[in-house]
């Protein structure tokens, strides 16, 4: 490469510096002064004003449901690649999915049963007669 042929790109370069520099005097002179108010002084998006603090727990439910719909959302992708490739597939796929949607099936009703899809105060579980901690911890 030449000197001559690096000036288009310098004069880019430089044009794009002064377009920038325009930008940002013209903002600073043109644009709107507002006075900071408590909701725009937050470290917070939208100036929404916060309640609580960040160290306030979170319920874990929360965390609970969104671990199920990637699960379950994920289950739906497979079951919808299954269904565009039905025909190519055959009864081997059909078992396939079959046996796939068993599991989860099985899963959900072992969610269910367990307890975890129930929202509120979480209680453990008793233990069945004659069992101990000791004896679950061996």
């Amino acid at each position: 490469m030449t000197e001559s042929s690096l000036w288009p790109l310098v004069l880019y370069f430089v044009s794009i510096l002064a377009l920038v520099g325009i930008i940002l005097v013209l903002s600073a002179l043109v644009g709107e002064r507002s006075p900071m108010e408590r909701a725009r002084a937050e470290p917070f998006e939208g100036g929404v004003v916060h309640i609580g603090s960040a160290q306030m727990p979170l319920s874990v439910e929360f965390y609970l449901v969104a671990i199920f719909f990637v699960i379950f959302d994920l289950e739906t992708v497979f079951i919808f690649a299954w269904a565009v490739a039905f025909y190519e597939l055959g009864v081997f796929g059909f078992l396939a999915i079959s046996v796939f949607i068993l599991i989860l099936v099985v899963a959900l009703i072992y969610e269910w049963k367990s307890g975890a899809l129930d929202w509120g105060v979480k209680t453990r579980k008793e233990l069945p007669a004659g069992f101990t901690l000791q004896k679950l911890e061996n």
